[in-house]
């Protein structure tokens, strides 16, 4: 279908009941993600035997507990978005909410209404589009999801990884599925759904609506070439709403981003060390991937995703400072609840997060 096609019928799916429109969130995000691209049988074959093994052999190596039977689904990009087109929700549904409840008057009003569901929709599109054209899987997205959907692997993007930096294909598989067996486990945690609707919520509530940038954005919308340059802003978002987030408001979030990630990096480090020479050339490989590539926003600028996974990183040492000072039990309390998750200040000092953290138990 020619691109300026696609456009019209995206103009002509923006009036969609509820507060988000994710029929066009779909509509973008099989757009951005590209067609269908069939998977090799030995390929699917060959990484559900690794992906299995991984489920084994990841619990035992670090003692986290992770649920053997978890469904693993091999995607092309497309399949990826689809399946996680919902997955970030939680970002879109108190701006929903807020949206929804904005004052209005007279034709502003009767514009902002319409156009909410429709640009939340758009966003939601775009991100998880973008999201599938680069992502190794949900640990590399650089946000949790807020619900298990299975652990679910673009293989294609595991492929061109491993062959743009001329590793060995299979470990790359191997080591790919050890961190998605981590991430699976540890984004399934109790607390941590609630966690990232509270804070998602305190994100919406440092921003204003721009009822007067939403009716021009809704001007521009009716050029097909305008909205073109929405899309590949990622949404355009930024611009509809005041008061810039402050770092305050946005490090909770930060934090659990960049726990999760040198948490699960420093889990899959202790599983595959002795099963995978090429780890070091992996993670330098992953370094470099993420200082070249540009990050997705996670809303349309409001703020960003800065995804290191399977990098290493100040978290990945600050666990093992804790291991080789506390022992093992030590490390898995970093995530045990929300207060346990270190502060950018203790990263650095490791004998102060002890304090707080496990000074009443210090573990013998």
């Amino acid at each position: 279908m020619p691109e300026r096609n696609l456009l019209n019928e995206l103009m002509k799916l923006l009036n969609q009941p509820g507060r988000i429109n994710w029929a066009l969130a779909s509509q973008l995000a099989d757009h951005l993600s590209g067609p269908v691209a069939p998977i090799d049988p030995w390929l699917a074959d060959e990484y559900l035997e690794l992906a299995r093994f991984a489920q084994i052999h990841v619990p035992q190596a670090t003692g986290i507990p992770s649920d053997p039977t978890t469904e693993v689904v091999l995607v092309d990009r497309r399949g990826w978005a689809e399946r996680n087109l919902r997955s970030f929700s939680y970002l879109v549904e108190p701006l929903a909410a807020r949206l929804d409840a904005a004052p209005g008057a007279g034709t502003l009003d009767s514009i902002l209404k319409p156009l909410g569901p429709a640009l939340l929709g758009m966003q939601m599109g775009a991100m998880v589009g973008m999201m599938s054209e680069q992502v190794l899987g949900l640990f590399d997205t650089g946000l949790p999801t807020a619900e298990a959907a299975g652990i679910i692997v673009p293989l294609s993007n595991l492929e061109t990884f491993a062959d743009d930096h001329g590793l060995d294909a299979r470990q790359v598989r191997l080591w790919s599925a050890m961190h998605e067996v981590v991430h699976y486990a540890l984004v399934g945690r109790a607390w941590v759904r609630t966690y990232l609707v509270d804070q998602s919520k305190n994100l919406v509530g440092a921003v204003e609506p721009d009822a007067e940038a939403m009716a021009h954005w809704y001007e521009e919308m009716a050029d097909p070439d305008k909205l073109e340059e929405k899309l590949a802003q990622g949404g355009g978002f930024a611009g509809l709403f005041g008061g810039p987030l402050q770092d305050e408001s946005l490090g909770p979030i930060r934090t659990l981003i960049a726990t999760l990630e040198g948490y699960g990096s420093y889990l899959v480090d202790r599983a595959a060390v002795a099963l995978l020479p090429d780890l070091p050339s992996i993670r330098t490989a992953m370094a470099a991937r993420h200082a070249n590539r540009s990050a997705p926003s996670a809303l349309g600028g409001l703020f960003r995703i800065e995804s290191a996974a399977g990098s290493g990183g100040p978290v990945t040492a600050f666990c093992a400072e804790v291991r080789n000072r506390w022992g093992d039990e030590a490390v898995h309390r970093i995530w045990q609840r929300p207060e346990n998750l270190p502060s950018p200040v203790e990263l650095e000092d490791a004998t102060g997060w002890a304090a707080r953290v496990i000074l009443d138990d210090p573990f013998g």
